[in-house]
């Protein structure tokens, strides 16, 4: 059985830490049932830069004939310097999500020994952290009407939500907890916002079809203490899209590494797999970006979208065993440390030696 796999590499690290991912996947596709057919486009200032559009057609042919999408990262100095850029590297995105119908950004968070004593929390708060964040990702702020005046004296930015958007995430993070420790928090601002309030309905009212699922209710800067001050309270968060946005990169500073956390991005057709941590132009073509968090957005589309929880798991204990073992780039030790390369390299042979 052959698997299509779009591989979007996009903007600053994306093409190096893809490449290690790759490198895994090839091991799974070598000793497993399915095989993995590989097909890259562009997006992102790469794609502007060749194509005069952040999301080409072709990549759009690309991504809605694969049956999976695997994303590096998207940003450019370039387009985040000028604000009077027509067109930023972001808008493929956003264009990319609407398009491909990326409803639900799916976020989990854990710490790892291994890594603790490089958080800047205390050790005794990160015990037994791990979470998920259920993001909605193509209604609110972001999507809504927005303008500038002709003065340039007022700006809006419009938040909108319909609530079949609210329903079909929220289904999802309730399943979500089923399969966990049956928690589940909405992260909103229904105190102030109406769209909030929208949200705190809907949830209320399906919440009646899951009764083993405890659900609590927390406005968006009491989540944000909370998540800094006692982490491991939380099991699932849902959320909206902005206020998703802004947790999900708090949360990511727990694991000592912005370089560790993978994500997913789901449709009802097809989903894309992502790390979190962006272009990070700074050290592009360096050699010493983290690959982790991309192999680890591998693991979570080889099961999501392909059924391979066993080789998901292979690959996880693969990337404990780089950690436990000190193979780690410099963002983690500046002391003791491998290329980018090196550790795709060391755990690439790891998941060799553990499929048997």
């Amino acid at each position: 059985m052959t698997k299509n796999i779009a591989v979007l590499e996009g903007d600053g690290i994306g093409p190096e830490v893809m490449k290690e991912a790759i490198k895994v996947l090839d091991i799974i596709s070598k000793k497993s049932r399915i095989k993995f057919n590989y097909s890259k486009a562009l997006v992102g200032a790469s794609a502007i830069n060749e194509k005069g559009n952040p999301f080409p057609d072709n990549t759009k042919d690309i991504c809605k004939s694969s049956d999976a999408i695997l994303f590096g990262a998207i940003g450019d100095p370039k387009y985040d310097n000028d604000p009077k850029a027509k067109i930023r590297p972001e808008d493929g995105l956003l264009e990319m999500r609407k398009f491909l119908g990326l409803f639900a950004n799916i976020r989990p968070v854990k710490t790892y020994n291994s890594l603790i004593e490089y958080s800047p929390l205390k050790n005794k708060i990160l015990k037994n952290v791990d979470f998920v964040v259920f993001r909605e990702l193509t209604g609110g702020i972001y999507f809504g009407e927005k303008g500038i005046s002709d003065d340039g004296n007022k700006a809006y930015d419009t938040c909108v939500y319909k609530k079949s958007e609210i329903e079909r995430i929220s289904v999802l993070a309730f399943n979500e907890a089923l399969k966990r420790n049956k928690k589940l928090t909405l992260v909103d601002k229904a105190n102030v916002l109406s769209t909030s309030r929208l949200w705190r309905q809907v949830v209320q009212n399906i919440s009646k079809n899951y009764s083993d699922v405890k659900v609590d209710y927390l406005f968006v800067d009491n989540a944000a203490m909370k998540i800094i001050s006692n982490p491991s309270d939380f099991d699932v968060i849902l959320t909206e899209n902005m206020f998703g946005d802004i947790i999900t990169d708090e949360a990511s500073v727990i694991t000592g590494s912005l370089g560790m956390l993978p994500s997913a991005s789901v449709g009802k057709d097809i989903s894309l797999f992502e790390p979190i941590h962006g272009s990070y132009p700074q050290v592009a073509g360096k050699n010493i970006a983290n690959p982790m968090a991309m192999i680890l957005s591998s693991a979570m589309m080889i099961n999501y979208s392909f059924n391979m929880g066993f080789e998901e798991k292979i690959i996880i204990d693969a990337v404990n065993d780089a950690l436990n073992n000190g193979i780690v780039t410099e963002d983690i030790n500046d002391n003791t440390f491998y290329k980018t390369n090196e550790v795709g390299d060391w755990i690439a042979n790891r998941v060799d030696q553990l499929i048997k």
